[in-house]
């Protein structure tokens, strides 16, 4: 059976919330496959109804894949290691690590992850690297081994706003993107990326963009769908100018 890791993180900033967590929550509570999830309430129940993706995943088969959820810290010494111990303990076929990008409206597939730590407040942890890498001598970037183009198809398709992003930030989300790509290189066949989604309604003011989680947690389904049934990615415009 294939195996799927799946991984949030928790609040950070003072935040009582992570968008990220609240729809990996949603995510796991509709998988219509087998949940191993630490939070029992992130954990499928007989009755859950699979989040709708019209179309995208229609010759996915999420429900023979087993769906594994943890949390990860806002550490950029912690996440890492929490990262590289569940890969080794579960061995999973595909990967996916999300997170929360205050500022933007859509669920945005990672194209790329640089190697480079560069943060605006510190973490949980106090820790607040400036032009550090995050893997010493490793390459400037990697790209993530997900379909982007396929996902972003099948979340749009989903009714979800979504985007191909070339840009992770340079916080610790990115600092797991890379990490993940990285150790995914001494993984063969095993696939994976990074994906952001917004803010909650509740998490913002005055008109700033967000997207509540059941929406992106409906776009988190459709990447995972996307995933499992596309090895080779599908080639069409989706860049940006800027």
């Amino acid at each position: 059976m294939t195996t799927v890791l799946l991984t949030g993180f928790e609040p950070f900033d003072g935040q009582p919330v992570n968008a990220s967590w609240a729809a990996v929550r949603e995510v796991a509570a509709a998988w219509p496959g087998p949940v191993d999830a630490q939070d029992p309430a992130a954990t499928a129940t007989p009755d859950a109804t699979p989040a709708p993706t019209p179309d995208a995943g229609r010759d996915a088969t999420p429900d023979a894949a087993t769906l594994i959820v943890r949390r990860l810290p806002v550490s950029f010494a912690r996440a890492p290691q929490r990262l590289a111990e569940l890969l080794a303990e579960h061995h999973p076929d595909l990967v996916i690590c999300v997170g929360e990008a205050g500022g933007r409206g859509r669920v945005s597939v990672e194209r790329v992850a640089i190697n480079v730590q560069d943060a605006r407040i510190p973490d949980e942890d106090g820790e607040q690297p400036v032009d550090v890498p995050v893997v010493a001598g490793g390459p400037a970037a990697h790209f993530s081994s997900l379909p982007v183009k396929a996902a972003l198809l099948a979340a749009r398709e989903a009714g979800v706003p979504a985007e191909v992003s070339n840009t992770a930030g340079t916080f610790v989300c990115n600092a797991i993107a890379y990490a993940l790509a990285d150790q995914l290189t001494r993984m063969p066949g095993a696939r994976g990326g990074f994906v952001h989604v917004p803010r909650l309604p509740e998490q913002v003011a005055g008109g700033a963009p967000a997207l509540d989680a059941a929406r992106s947690a409906r776009g988190i389904t459709a990447v995972l769908a996307a995933a499992l049934r596309h090895r080779e990615d599908l080639v069409f415009a989706a860049g940006t100018e800027s």
